[in-house]
């Protein structure tokens, strides 16, 4: 079925580390790496990690080598900051917001292969072998750059220790970022800010010099561009990704600074850089491939196998360009044979009510919010696929939310199901004792023939959306084959059928019990514990691998729904898949997740602190013995 838990750490010890297997379809899969100093929200979560893992999920059901990296992004100015504002140290930080983003994805059900963390030796040693590579074949020069001072600080202030007033025309907010505006998307330099101050402490700070390492995007412009203009088409880039990238080219490549005054991060391997280290743009992507060597010794089968591996990269539009121009050209300058990206699918901004998510600010639902609401991790799966950004920015509202569960999920997809396991239930005399019904002659029963036409067709461009990475769209044709059941068995009147031509009754009803065996499959990508509890309610075993694979034939079984279960066996017990959202609960969570978490955590203390003073005023009386 795939992996619908994460392993327990104990067993990583006893697994069988994957590797390239020759004449395979072998895809290495990675999500951006989150960012370690914050708990990720739902932007966050559907822009990378949610949409890598339906892909990843979907090749392991077709049969494919798949291998999903990911793990959190920790060196930089941004867990620096974060280590000043909670009084510890980046190492703790790191720690702490490892544990919490490992927990918020174990709860979402994603199935990494490896989630590891940069902040390891194997992440040193790869980007310190990249950088020699790199000074080795003359593609890195020296720069004298002006860079903001805090006098106060007594230090060099990192992008994201300068914030200031956007200088792009027109946008002029005023918490821009030293390395990006957050409103307009501009990439910026800190110099660039208008009435720039220090994040730390407010002063203004002054421009000095100070010297830095550069890559010289410039000279390694042609082997990039030919790289961009073929795996573009042959990769279907997703649209918001080319135009990203070739916005970058035609603004004409810069050299691009790869050195930070910084002390947390990798150390630079140069004798007059030895106090510097990497900029996190840098090194980041290199986590990707060391976090694959923390899973295998064996790493180069992936990273450097262009021929026989395929790379799928995912993430928000924020991270497309290091991801088609800087990290690319990082490899293409060591001249060595690395695995370079082949597709990248980039999603826009999920909004949230009436404004933007925001790590910053605090601004909407956050993984750890989710698992206290008590709606399943399905529910908030299906619900983050079918409202994916994939070509506009779209909006997470709370009566969206609840019209999706109530109407697609519990009266489409929940009714269909516990309609036929509840018919197959009942006793004989009014269903089938729990026993699937033979169903002879199915394939010239003229509904159920016209039902697996249609039904042929859906999984054909099923699977035509998902191998083009069009996640939104394979969920709705998976669904639209629960539709079309629902309209099966209303047509058929089954509960008449049953009395009136028991034959006919039990192909419909084999037949759309294969279909509920057929969507759990086909559903298994993006809702995988609804996958597992329709397996329990059909009592086949939990650890069955769902497969839509051509090799084994089931492709063709699935044309012919009344042969996928067989006849005589025995379903366990059917049960509500799932539960109505109430009107009350709507605006409950809208209440609830109004503000910031911010302003959350200062109301939850004020009524602790009411409840403390209450409790205090109250007499208790204790009754005699």
């Amino acid at each position: 079925m795939g992996d619908s838990e994460q392993e327990p750490d104990g067993e990583r010890n006893h697994r069988v580390a994957k590797l390239p297997v020759p004449g395979k379809r072998n895809i290495l899969i990675t999500s951006a790496l989150p960012y370690v100093n914050n708990v990720p929200h739902l932007g966050n979560i559907i822009g990378c990690v949610l949409s890598a893992d339906v892909f990843a999920r979907y090749c392991r059901l077709r049969g494919y080598n798949a291998l999903y990296i990911c793990g959190t992004d920790e060196y930089g100015t941004a867990t620096e900051t974060k280590a000043m504002e909670e009084n510890c140290t980046p190492q703790q930080i790191c720690d702490k917001y490892y544990a919490i983003h490992k927990a918020v994805y174990n709860w979402f059900n994603i199935s990494f292969d490896e989630f590891g963390r940069t902040s390891t030796p194997q992440q040193t040693e790869i980007c310190q072998a990249i950088f020699k590579k790199l000074l080795e074949n003359n593609w890195l020069s020296e720069y004298t750059t002006q860079q903001l001072y805090c006098d106060t600080c007594k230090r060099f202030l990192a992008d994201r220790l300068v914030e200031g007033s956007c200088p792009t025309l027109g946008c002029n907010y005023d918490s821009a970022r030293g390395d990006q505006c957050e409103k307009c998307g501009k990439l910026l330099n800190p110099t660039e800010l208008k009435d720039p101050r220090c994040k730390v402490c407010q002063a203004t700070p002054k421009i000095r010099d100070t010297d830095h390492l550069f890559l010289e995007l410039p000279l390694i412009k042609d082997k990039l561009e030919e790289y961009i203009s073929k795996m573009s088409v042959s990769g279907s880039w997703s649209q918001n990704a080319i135009q990203g990238t070739y916005a970058w080219l035609k603004d004409g490549l810069k050299p691009r600074c790869i050195t930070r005054d910084l002390k947390w991060g990798v150390p630079v391997p140069h004798e007059k850089f030895k106090d510097k280290v990497f900029y996190v743009w840098f090194d980041a992507p290199i986590g990707y491939i060391s976090i694959t060597s923390c899973y295998t010794p064996d790493w180069e089968e992936w990273w450097k196998n262009p021929e026989n591996v395929a790379l799928y990269q995912f993430m928000g539009k924020d991270n497309a360009p290091f991801h088609t121009v800087m990290f690319p050209s990082t490899l293409l300058g060591t001249e060595e044979n690395w695995t370079l990206m082949k597709t990248i699918s980039v999603t826009e901004y999920l909004n949230y009510e009436a404004g933007k998510f925001s790590k910053s600010k605090g601004v909407g639902v956050f993984g750890n919010d989710v698992k206290d609401t008590n709606i399943p991790a399905e529910v908030w799966r299906y619900y983050l696929i079918t409202n994916r950004p994939e070509v506009s920015d779209t909006l997470f509202t709370w009566e969206d939310f609840q019209a999706k569960l109530n109407t697609e999920l519990l009266n489409n997809l929940g009714n269909f199901v516990n309609r036929v396991l509840s018919f197959i239930a009942k006793p004989p005399g009014r269903g089938y004792g729990s026993i699937i019904p033979d169903s002879p002659k199915a394939d010239l029963h003229p509904s159920t023939k016209m039902l697996a036409e249609k039904i042929s067709n859906h999984i054909d461009q099923y699977i035509e959306a998902m191998e083009k990475v069009k996640l939104k769209q394979g969920l709705r044709i998976g669904m639209s084959i629960s539709s079309e059941g629902n309209a099966y068995l209303q047509e058929s009147q089954f509960w008449k059928l049953y009395n009136e031509d028991q034959g006919s009754c039990s192909i419909v009803i084999r037949t759309s019990v294969g279909l509920v065996y057929l969507l759990a499959c086909l559903l298994e990508p993006f809702m995988p514990s609804f996958s597992l509890e329709v397996l329990k309610q059909l009592n086949l075993p939990t650890e069955t691998k769902f497969s839509l694979s051509d090799e084994n034939g089931d492709l063709e079984r699935a044309r012919k729904p009344w042969e996928i279960l067989p006849a005589g066996h025995r379903i366990g017990m059917p049960s509500p898949l799932f539960k109505e959202l109430k009107d009350e609960d709507v605006r409950f969570f809208r209440e609830k997740f109004a503000g910031s978490q911010a302003d959350r955590a200062v109301q939850a203390e004020a009524e602790a602190k009411r409840l403390a003073e209450h409790l205090k005023k109250t007499k208790i009386s204790v009754p005699l013995n």
